[in-house]
């Protein structure tokens, strides 16, 4: 078996376009849109797993960031992010690691989890592929949030293309771990709809994943594959989904005639759960 060349760095592909390019310019972006948000209460659980939007922060990053701040009051305690996203570019079947064994944004490098890699290749729907990793920004743009709320931690980033959901939980359920491991699915709702058609289908959507169902299409979200693959890790696991924000580009940023839905969830875990 072929070993992943070392130091390799999968270099920023979307720095400057769809969040800063400068450093102190994008920590300042991320923690004004964390301040914005609504801060978690003393003593609330911190989610096991969040489903997050990945556009450019003009457009997604308040809502990402309403569901990034619940992780504040772990930030020591999470080592390790399990980071899946859509592929929008290359076609994958399957999930996909990198070649690379760490991320660089303009706020430094994240590494990658070699264990967490080594257990995951094992897997028979799990391929290495650099081009998968190259120039996506689905995984890429949660990295500068992630950096932002956490001590130094490790990443094993998948990209994923066509997959069952059962594929995709399986892969979580190897790299599952205790309180160190958070999932982080990434995933924008409806696409180029007008305001009023996508409030009306991302709202079932939110409900389909609250439903934790897995007949959701990638017509209602893009990343339709890592979320159902969640959802039926979560039913087996029995998290408990809470929908944070849903909100569209036409409420952030962008016109009312063509707009992107972005929602934020975050997953429970039982003994974790405020009732």
């Amino acid at each position: 078996m072929a070993s992943i060349a070392s130091n390799r760095v999968r270099p920023a592909a979307v720095a400057g376009m769809f969040y800063p390019g400068d450093r102190r310019e994008l920590a300042q972006a991320v923690d004004a849109m964390l301040a914005a948000a609504a801060q978690p209460m003393p003593a609330q659980p911190v989610p096991k797993a969040i489903i997050a939007p990945h556009a450019g922060y003009v457009y997604s990053g308040p809502i990402a960031a309403s569901v990034y701040t619940l992780l504040k009051p772990a930030r020591a305690r999470i080592t390790r992010v399990v980071l899946l996203g859509p592929t929008h570019r290359v076609a994958v079947r399957g999930l996909a690691l990198p070649e690379a064994d760490s991320f660089a944004t303009p706020l430094g490098t994240v590494s990658v989890d070699r264990d967490a890699v080594a257990a995951i290749r094992k897997l028979p729907q799990v391929t290495i592929s650099s081009a998968a990793h190259a120039g996506e920004h689905s995984l890429e743009v949660h990295l500068p949030f992630l950096q932002t709320v956490l001590d130094p931690f490790k990443l094993a980033p998948l990209a994923v293309g066509y997959a069952e959901p059962d594929e995709v939980a399986d892969v979580l359920d190897v790299v599952w771990g205790g309180p160190e491991t958070l999932i982080v699915i990434s995933s924008d709702l409806s696409h180029y709809l007008n305001y009023r058609e996508a409030q009306a289908i991302d709202r079932r959507t939110a409900e389909a994943i609250l439903e934790l169902r897995t007949d959701i299409t990638h017509e209602q979200a893009c990343g339709a594959t890592p979320v159902t693959g969640l959802n039926l890790a979560a039913q087996r696991r029995r998290l408990t989904p809470r929908l944070l924000d849903l909100r569209n580009s036409g409420d952030t940023a962008g016109d009312k005639n063509r707009v992107v839905g972005y929602g934020a969830f975050a997953f429970f875990e039982s003994t974790q759960h405020a009732h």
